[in-house]
């Protein structure tokens, strides 16, 4: 390969990473919000931007802060969804497969303009 096809591939390279980190990062104007499932039916939704803590079904406790949601406590054997990282952003999931438990990140309804400051 010749030099110019290096600063070719790098120029690249570059733009891709530029176009990730902006659709990683877009503001659509939509507050994310969780979607509990619970043996299949959706049992409610709950906005990350409100602090709570939330029993499911008796066999799980999910916090919801600081703009994440983690299950941090469950009455399975293997604890797996314990474990599972804090989630935030849309299309993350956590999951307890022995209760049946599936919290899944979407997109709510797009924020309302309150006012308009001067």
């Amino acid at each position: 390969m010749k030099k110019n096809d290096y600063k070719l591939m790098i120029i690249i390279i570059g733009i891709a990473v530029l176009l990730f980190l902006a659709a990683a990062l877009k503001d659509n104007g939509k507050e994310n919000v969780i979607e509990i499932k619970i043996d299949g039916v959706v049992k409610g939704r709950y906005a990350l931007s409100e602090d709570r803590e939330l029993n499911l079904n008796g066999t799980n406790r999910l916090v919801i802060k600081d703009g994440k949601a983690d299950i941090t406590e469950a009455d399975c054997p293997d604890k797996v969804c314990v474990k599972q990282k804090p989630i935030s952003k849309a299309g993350e999931s956590l999951v307890c497969l022995p209760n049946k438990i599936i919290i899944t990140v979407v997109e709510g309804e797009e924020n309302e303009l309150d006012g308009v400051a001067n």
